[in-house]
């Protein structure tokens, strides 16, 4: 990695970017480290879940004061941590993502995005990650599963990093990965059936159609409940992933948070060929009202993404449309 940082520098990156991918290298390894020992950390009783993702927060803080960073704003809280204001960088984060899993020994990640502190704006310093995902300068996450690997982008493709655990070093595997079109695999949590908006519903039933459906081929589910984890499959195997939102309290506006996950992870999939969106808008073209935002989210390949967004399209029609035709989906291309 350092070596294509180095020469990615040389081609015109920024230095300070450089600096701060690896600094978040560090924070990964560490990480990897809590993680594999699990349980048995001195002083994480219990509750391990809660111990980890505390150490994570503090963990990754500490890699960034050293870094060139301005501000850090993550998951976890509510406002920014300002670490120098005389920096150039602000960087927004989810240091323990699928937390959840941890005790299923699950695939867990570290997501975060960097972006550049405007010279001038409204709000001052604080208001430097409310900017839309576009203006991004480097996105990446790092995946904690059989093997430890950091997806990243430096806006000049998607590259894939794996950490030899013998040297510390992570190494390039894969270089400018794009997302196959041809994957026939989707990944939702389709217990929630009941509560999605009628667009989704409409596309997962003919996935589950399979070659009798409009769609004329079948399809598998996957769902392991770790968004990076999903990605990694999808971005070497394709397919789609969504998290829709739905009429549950408090998933309305969805439940994948803008800043810290949406973003970085829209920008992993344009950079690899796919593609990004809330259902109605690209995710990158959305502007932030808040650091934990929370938006519907569906990444994949580019076709699949586009297909899930005219479904959206054409959901008023079939609103409208006979029973015959819901069957049928003679609406649904």
């Amino acid at each position: 990695m350092e070596e294509h940082l180095a020469a990615w520098r040389k081609s015109g990156g920024r230095d300070d970017v450089a600096v701060t991918i690896m600094a978040l290298a560090v924070g990964a390894r560490e990480m990897r480290n809590k993680i594999a020992v699990g349980p048995l950390l001195p002083g994480s009783g219990p509750d391990f879940q809660q111990h980890l993702d505390d150490d994570a927060v503090e963990l990754f803080r500490g890699c960034l004061e050293q870094s060139p960073v301005a501000i850090v704003g993550t998951e976890k809280n509510e406002t920014v941590k300002i670490l120098d204001a005389s920096r150039r960088l602000a960087v927004a984060i989810d240091p323990l993502h699928g937390s959840s899993n941890i005790d299923t020994n699950l695939s867990t990640g570290t997501i975060f995005a960097i972006f550049p502190v405007p010279v001038s704006g409204v709000g001052g310093i604080e208001t430097a990650l409310m900017q839309p995902g576009r203006e991004q300068l480097a996105a990446g996450f790092f995946i904690y599963g059989p093997n430890a690997a950091l997806v990243l982008t430096l806006r000049q493709g998607t590259h894939v990093f794996t950490l030899d655990p013998r040297d510390g070093h992570f190494y390039l595997t894969k270089s400018n990965l794009k997302v196959p079109e041809s994957g026939n695999e989707y990944s939702i949590n389709a217990s929630n059936y009941r509560h999605w908006q009628r667009a989704i519903r409409d596309y997962i039933d003919d996935l589950i159609a399979g070659v009798s459906g409009p769609r004329g081929k079948d399809f598998n589910m996957r769902w392991s409940a770790s968004m990076v984890a999903e990605s990694y499959r999808i971005l070497g195997r394709g397919g789609i992933y969504l998290y829709p939102r739905d009429s549950r309290p408090g998933y309305e506006s969805g439940r994948v948070g803008l800043i810290c996950e949406a973003n970085p992870m829209a920008l992993i999939f344009e950079e690899a060929g796919g593609g990004a969106t809330d259902g109605v808008n690209r995710i990158l073209d959305l502007v932030p009202t808040s650091l934990r935002q929370r938006v519907p989210l569906v990444v994949g390949s580019a076709e699949k993404v586009g297909r899930v967004a005219r479904y959206f399209a054409d959901a008023p029609a079939r609103e409208q449309s006979s029973p015959l035709f819901n069957e049928r989906g003679l609406f649904r291309v």
